[in-house]
């Protein structure tokens, strides 16, 4: 069932891989996961360092923002352009988040989770969909 929804609990992050992944399946020894961006599947062992984005938050001064609520509000102050690349200015990223979530914290949530989180969100937007699934409909599959 193809609901063009992003179910952001079967992205995956990769430490050391660069972009993102779709989780496909359990494999014997670890998970196999596909490309969002060329489609390659790859057989990731367990020693590997995977997170899903839905596991992701940043700080605010109020607490934590998940990672779903963060792209939605990159996504209002953005509309349909892209995120200024992870390889934008310093000044520019903090704009950009001073903007989208003005309550970040600045003391924990560095320019370099701005530099992820900006590739992650263009990542989804030209590969996925920054439509994402509700918690209640990602369980049910």
């Amino acid at each position: 069932m193809e609901n063009n929804k992003t179910d952001l609990s079967k992205i995956l992050s990769i430490s050391g891989q660069h972009g993102l992944y779709n989780y496909v399946a359990q494999s014997r020894s670890g998970a196999i996961a596909e490309s969002l961006a060329d489609k390659r599947r790859t057989n990731f062992d367990v020693k590997s360092k995977i997170t899903t984005l839905a596991d992701i938050s940043i700080y605010t001064n109020d607490g934590e923002l998940k990672l779903k609520e963060v792209f939605g509000k990159l996504h209002e102050v953005l509309g349909e352009a892209d995120a200024p690349t992870s390889k934008a200015s310093s000044d520019e990223l903090k704009a950009l988040f001073a903007k989208a979530v003005p309550d970040y914290d600045a003391d924990r949530f560095y320019v370099s989770h701005m530099k992820k989180v900006v590739d992650w969100y263009n990542e989804l937007k030209n590969f996925a969909s920054l439509d994402f699934t509700s918690d209640e409909e990602g369980q049910q599959e």
